[in-house]
């Protein structure tokens, strides 16, 4: 995704530079070109990577249901083990004490086998109890893991998807193209800094610097820490004439990662910055520093 990421910011900042450029130019460079403009090992790699661990967490599922089944089956028998078991010591019981008190008359014996067979219905009933419990507790976990392995199935997927929509995005050579792309995967990841960032650069390259604006301070909301937003906000603040805040938010871009000083010395955004003092001594340190010499 990294790659096409940067394919998108380099396709971008070569159509902002050669806008007058003609189809056999094209032809010519495409002719030139000596290494594929994308790895599609890479994809594929990816791509069976997402299926392994697809299958893996079907393999783990079906293997966590049939040990949990399995698990219900067993209790279900050691629970109708332990209640015939039980019942049958009770009438053993109460067949010893109607041998022993039959002498004593048969009113005392009859009143004897009520009170142990209600004994015994209410241990049974409260064994059942027990382990009727205990199932609702398995089956709960149960539902939680079933739940959870459909949550990664539907990331992995919506990854898939992404990955799709951003080798897309970097392959179009038309704006609105890519705006559409970006759109797509801001709907399955609203809080998507990058598409927000490069979305903005698109935007720029279709002359609407206040839309770009709007983009990256969302963007930059969801994280301060993103470079490429800094940047593409330096841009359209350059681009409405906002001097000051360009060179400010450029500065926080540079910052982040010095590769942005290289693109700011060639960016036409920042065409009309190149005499501005404090610019020049954002971008051309060098230069400055031979020129004091």
């Amino acid at each position: 995704m990294v790659s096409g990421a940067a394919q998108a910011q380099s396709s971008g900042s070569t159509a902002s530079q050669r806008k007058d450029v003609t189809s056999d130019d094209v032809a010519a460079a495409l002719a030139d070109l000596e290494e594929p403009m994308y790895t599609p090992f890479i994809e594929l790699y990816l791509l069976e990577e997402s299926k392994a661990l697809r299958k893996e967490m079907q393999n783990t599922r079906a293997e966590l249901i049939e040990k949990v089944v399995d698990k219900e089956l067993s209790v279900a028998d050691k629970t109708m083990s332990y209640a015939t078991d039980t019942v049958t010591y009770f009438f053993y019981l109460i067949a010893g004490a109607t041998s022993i008190l039959v002498v004593i008359g048969w009113n005392s014996i009859r009143d004897m086998r009520n009170q142990l067979t209600s004994l015994a219905e209410k241990r049974v009933n409260e064994l059942v109890v027990v382990y009727e419990n205990r199932l609702a507790s398995i089956e709960e976990q149960l539902q939680q893991k079933s739940d959870i392995i459909h949550q990664n199935q539907a990331e992995i997927e919506r990854t898939n998807e992404v990955h799709s929509l951003w080798l897309k995005a970097s392959q179009e050579t038309s704006q609105q193209n890519k705006i559409a792309a970006y759109d797509q995967i801001l709907d399955l990841r609203p809080d998507d800094v990058e598409a927000l960032s490069y979305k903005a650069d698109a935007v720029l390259e279709m002359q609407e610097p206040l839309w770009a604006i709007s983009l990256c301070q969302r963007a930059l909301k969801l994280g301060q820490d993103n470079g490429h937003a800094h940047y593409q906000l330096a841009c359209a603040y350059a681009e409405i004439g906002r001097w000051e805040d360009a060179v400010a938010t450029l500065q926080k871009a540079i910052d982040i990662s010095e590769a942005y000083r290289d693109d700011a010395s060639v960016d036409v955004s920042f065409e009309q910055l190149r005499e501005h003092e404090s610019f020049r001594t954002l971008v051309f340190p060098d230069q400055d520093e031979s020129t004091d010499a």
